[in-house]
């Protein structure tokens, strides 16, 4: 069993008491506790507090708040405070502020400030990760180190381009190589020395943010930044573990972003967390997309909910308020994908700056006469009562999904076919497809081995543009065992350098799926093609392929364009002992509900049928399962409840019947 390194289910939050007047701190405690919440996260963005110039640093106030946690018996995840520069520092160093995309460099302000390859940058925030360790990392009640927070961004001065060289260098050895790889005889764009190659913003070879001239360049550059962040990450690492061999260390991480390849960083990392902040109309699915992934960072090990708001969130469009149970069913669903903790930004309501209406557990009303806070306390009451039950489960998925940052760079640097294809939206389909059967998914990367991918049924690559070395190989291994693999439009395009892989689509894929996809149609805004599938009228948008079955066959085929009417658009191709399904355009909902019958139909793939919105995910543990049934809705909802006759709803103690009215936003618990 794969354990999280807790032994209590951490139920608690950012507590930013340095804001406050102490007399407010012994009323935070107090109201806090009898909420049954037993952790804080502090000294998120205390920097400027502890180290006031060059040599001085000052402990005493986050000394006073270590205690007064302590006394109150409070877990603490100590932040580094790294996530935000000094202002003298800036002032003193200008080479710790970040040059933008645009060329421009900027003086102090703002989070996610510092370049992270200025030398004193680097310098500074390994120097104060080890005096924090050395002061409090001997401390029990210390019991994860958050490094940073939320890194993200990316710089382009001097310094980074420096460094970036030096990365190239050490990956391509020769400019020979490197201008293969990068294709860069388009546009003449071939490259005799290395410090004739800057970084790609809007003064260099970008094509505005989303676009590029050479996309092997791009990509590169992205990770590089990557990288580079990584390192400031080691860099902390590193200092805490001179003094802190043990405590496990994290940096909390935000979903699908795009920016920072996670399934590297996860490496580093002793435990993912993240922070979940959807908004008012994202979909339940894509919720739990999210968590799948983070889970699937480090392989199926549980992960930490690091943030999420009680009510609402400041920073969106559209700040919508929480429904009433919607945290508590927000809060079970990340545990039903993998959570082991439940924590909140933040514990107390700021009074000022561009955060002041992000909602807190004690709101600005200041006292705990609140919805929010009732809410919390209801939640504290079943985590403490409960919550050592959630811990370390497993998820037994026999579907992956395989999602690939260097592929999301590349997916997203195309110019064209259509720019309505964005790559999280295009795995999401799939996921969301089979979460409206409630299969379990894990969500994988690219590097697997072919006996890691051995323990699932079907393997599905969306828009698995660029195939990286071995990934073929992998893939036609599984699917000759006896493995189902799925694979779209847009896939097996380009190698690792987003360089086109010759010899027609989908490249590498072709074999395996036997079909050629000559052309790829852009479909425009609101237009659509017909489809039959499997005598089912659907249809497709945005693209649509223009396929010749190579022993491949045809499930589906266009019905309505006069060119490529009849042409196959969903295929399936047995290959060994298995097969493999090539879909040529972007399936309505219809159209994925039929394709995903078929394989649970055809694979025997564990579901669970409900009513719409109401999900069923379950957690295995050495002796039991957990069920979660939670209705991800704002209606009641009447579900058959037959399969769980007689057992109990872990969270009341209440039997359940053959039918169940689930109210908004409710749970059921049921260990079997």
């Amino acid at each position: 069993m794969k354990q999280t390194p807790f032994t209590t289910f951490l139920f608690g939050g950012d507590w930013n008491p340095e804001q406050w007047p102490k007399e407010i701190w012994l009323k935070d405690m107090q109201i806090l506790s009898n909420a049954q919440i037993n952790e804080a996260t502090i000294n998120v963005f205390s920097w400027a507090q502890l180290q006031s110039s060059e040599d001085d640093y000052d402990f005493s106030t986050l000394d006073e708040i270590v205690r007064l946690l302590t006394q109150y018996n409070f877990h603490i995840v100590l932040a580094t405070s790294t996530g935000a520069l000094p202002a003298w520092m800036a002032k003193k160093y200008s080479d710790v502020a970040r040059t933008d995309f645009y060329g421009r460099h900027h003086r102090y302000g703002e989070r996610h400030n510092a370049c992270p390859n200025s030398p004193t940058f680097q310098k500074y925030s390994a120097r104060l990760a080890g005096k924090l360790a050395e002061r409090y990392g001997y401390l029990e009640c210390v019991v994860c180190w958050h490094i940073s927070n939320e890194y993200g961004g990316a710089c382009y001065c001097e310094h980074c381009a420096k460094a970036f060289r030096v990365w190239l260098k050490n990956k391509y050895r020769t400019l020979d190589a490197l201008n293969e790889a990068w294709y860069t005889h388009f546009w003449g764009h071939t490259f005799y020395d290395w410090d004739e190659i800057v970084p790609p913003n809007d003064l260099g070879d970008a094509i505005g943010e989303d676009h590029t001239t050479l996309s092997g360049l791009s990509v590169d550059y992205r990770r590089f930044s990557s990288d580079s962040l990584l390192n400031n990450l080691i860099s902390e690492k590193e200092a805490i573990r001179r003094f802190d061999p043990v405590t496990p260390i994290t940096t909390n991480m935000m979903g699908t972003y795009k920016g920072l390849d996670y399934f590297k960083w996860a490496k580093e990392l002793d435990i993912v967390s993240w922070d979940s902040y959807p908004a008012y109309d994202t979909p339940a699915s894509l919720i739990a997309m999210k968590h799948d992934l983070m889970r699937g960072l480090k392989n199926g090990r549980p992960f930490m909910l690091m943030e999420q708001t009680p009510s609402q969130q400041n920073w969106q469009p559209y700040n919508a308020v929480k429904q009433p149970g919607q945290m508590r069913e927000l809060s079970y669903q990340a545990i039903a994908h993998g959570a082991d903790t439940i924590q909140y930004f933040q514990l107390r309501q700021s009074r000022g700056g561009t955060e002041k209406f992000h909602s807190a557990v004690i709101s600005h009303a200041d006292h705990d006469a609140t919805r929010i806070l009732r809410e919390t306390a209801q939640l504290g009451q079943e985590l403490a009562a409960y919550g050592t039950q959630f811990m370390n489960g497993q998820t037994k998925a026999k579907v992956a999904i395989i999602f690939d940052w260097d592929n999301y760079w590349a997916f997203e640097y195309s110019s064209g076919p259509n720019v309505e294809l964005k790559y999280v939206d295009q795995v999401h389909r799939y996921y969301a497809a089979l979460y409206r059967e409630n299969v379990a998914v894990d969500m994988i990367p690219t590097d697997l081995t072919a006996d890691d991918l051995g323990k699932y049924d079907l393997v599905i690559a969306p828009v698995l543009m660029m195939v990286k070395p071995g990934v073929t190989d992998t893939i036609e291994k599984f699917v000759t065992g006896g493995g189902t693999f799925v694979t779209t439009f847009l896939s097996g395009i380009s190698d690792e350098h987003d360089n086109v892989i010759m010899g027609g689509y989908p490249g590498p894929f072709r074999k395996l799926c036997g079909i050629w996809a000559e052309e790829i149609d852009a479909l425009p805004p609101k237009e659509n093609v017909n489809l039959l599938f499997s005598d089912h009228a659907v249809s497709g948008s945005i693209v649509a392929n223009i396929s010749h079955l190579e022993g491949a066959q045809a499930l589906a085929v266009y019905e309505d364009n006069v060119f490529y009417k009849g042409a196959p658009v969903v295929s399936v191709n047995s290959f060994g002992q298995g097969k493999a399904y090539y879909i040529g355009t972007v399936l309505d909902e219809k159209g994925m509900d039929l394709f995903v019958d078929r394989l649970i139909e055809e694979r025997h793939l564990p579901h669970y049928p409900a009513p719409k919105g109401v999900e069923i995910t379950v957690r295995s543990y050495d002796d039991y399962q957990l069920y979660f049934v939670i209705n991800n809705t704002k209606e009641m909802r009447n579900m058959d409840t037959s399969r769980f006759e007689g057992k109990i709803n872990l969270l009341n103690g209440a039997p359940i019947s053959s039918q169940t009215i689930l109210r908004p936003y409710d749970v059921l618990i049921v260990r079997d």
